[in-house]
């Protein structure tokens, strides 16, 4: 588990440091379209934030080469290295598309490109278990197939909810996470070897997620664009197609006791089929709705709208921060609520609980205008527009003494003036304008 955080530290590190140099790149080469009418942000923003994604996956693999237990899985698989080299060329395209706006099917067929190199090396869908059925092995054909469907379809869902600041990256990083565990939990509980190549690249990509969203939240400094969007999802893609058709649910020996007692223990063997889809449930719910709603207007299923599920939220009153939030608690409930039934199928409470929070997050959806208000103590960690409004004597005149502020008093009542408070921020006061007020939406 240390060199599991190593790697994901240094891959956040390297990630973090390279954000800064490669906005002023961007802004240098131009990588700064003019706004869209699909666009939510007000300014020109830089792209090409995948550069720096790249980068720190490629320091995330090399650190764990040469650690001393992540090194066997460079020993033992050929993996990570056919994830090198997928990443590298849906890199390439993606950075290509940041700049020139590369048509969508050349997209797409090199999405299909991409993970056709990564089943050459060897990352591909061998076999898979399927309830009632058993263990399914698939002939080399089904088995690309299936592999590139699932690559496609995972790097166009990630890459279709890249619309908010921070949006993707971190519903992205709440799904590895979810992936880490259940990837971690089948290699250390069942021994299984085969499952580390899908924890290591969880942890690559928490890192590479964690060290792009400081310079993506919103107001964004800086834009993924599709070189980190599709870089993101080939990754998530690569874990899911490392666990589910690699590994082989007879080494877990879960053929025991009773019938029902079987059909419990087997909903690890299961689950692989199952959570590669959790994990991108909502970005692959929006992508087929996108696709029913372009056709049934006639329009090509790439064509670009303002009818994704983030800008729903938008448009019915959730602010900018609060859209984003809603959908990382959904992402959340979905990817770790399987991971829990996957480690205790047997229990009603998950589900209960599961329910129980889904309720929640439909009552956050209806109240888009409420503000929840922190505690007093608690004010001084929370944004202002959290924190309860006080009085404008208390903050206009929270360092003057009650003298002088009883003075003051019998002083506007003599001059019939009434005072009004300056708000802090505002352009033009007490040198505000050094810094700028920062309206910048997406």
């Amino acid at each position: 588990m240390r060199e599991y955080l190593l790697t994901l530290c240094i891959t956040a590190a390297v990630t973090y440091l390279l954000t800064g140099p490669v906005r002023k790149f961007a802004i240098v080469a131009g990588a700064m379209p003019e706004i869209r009418a699909r666009d939510v942000h007000r300014e020109p923003t830089p792209r090409l934030g995948g550069i720096a994604m790249f980068f720190g996956l490629c320091a995330g693999l090399l650190v764990a080469d040469h650690l001393t237990n992540l090194s066997e899985v460079f020993e033992k698989s050929n993996e990570p290295r056919a994830l090198l080299s997928g990443a590298a060329l849906i890199w390439l395209i993606g950075v290509l598309d940041d700049k020139f706006e590369i048509d969508a099917l050349i997209k797409l067929g090199g999405q299909m490109i991409a993970a056709g190199v990564m089943v050459v090396q060897g990352l591909t869908i061998l076999w898979i278990p399927l309830p009632g059925v058993g263990t399914v092995a698939l002939t080399q054909w089904q088995g690309t197939l299936l592999t590139v469907a699932l690559v496609v379809i995972t790097i166009n869902a990630v890459n279709f909810v890249d619309g908010l600041d921070g949006l993707a990256a971190g519903m992205v990083c709440i799904a590895a996470a979810a992936f880490f565990m259940y990837a971690y939990r089948i290699w250390y509980s069942y021994g299984i070897e085969a499952a580390a190549p899908a924890s290591l690249f969880a942890a690559i990509l928490m890192g590479m997620c964690l060290g792009f969203l400081p310079h993506n939240m919103h107001p964004a400094r800086i834009f993924m664009g599709d070189s980190g969007s599709m870089l993101i999802g080939l990754v998530l893609a690569a874990g899911a197609i490392s666990v589910t058709g690699q590994v082989d649910p007879d080494l877990m020996n879960l053929f025991s006791g009773s019938e029902r007692n079987s059909v419990h223990q087997m909903v690890p063997v299961y689950i692989p089929l199952v959570m590669p889809l959790t994990i991108i449930a909502i970005p692959a719910a929006d992508l087929i709705l996108a696709i029913v709603r372009r056709t049934w207007k006639g329009q090509s299923p790439f064509a670009a709208d303002r009818g994704h599920l983030h800008h729903r939220l938008l448009e019915i009153g959730h602010s900018h921060s609060r859209a984003v939030l809603i959908m990382y608690f959904f992402s959340a409930l979905i990817a770790f609520g399987a991971l829990a039934y996957s480690v205790n199928a047997a229990s009603m409470w998950i589900v209960l609980s599961v329910v129980f929070l889904s309720a929640i997050g439909l009552v956050l959806l209806l109240l888009p205008r409420f503000t929840p208000r922190a505690p007093r103590w608690a004010e001084g960690f929370v944004p202002p527009r959290y924190r309860r409004r006080r009085a404008a004597g208390a903050v206009a005149g929270e360092d003057r003494t009650a003298a002088d502020r009883e003075s003051a008093a019998e002083a506007d009542a003599d001059t019939g003036e009434e005072r009004v408070p300056v708000t802090a921020g505002v352009s033009g006061v007490n040198g505000a304008t050094a810094v700028g007020h920062r309206t910048r939406t997406r």
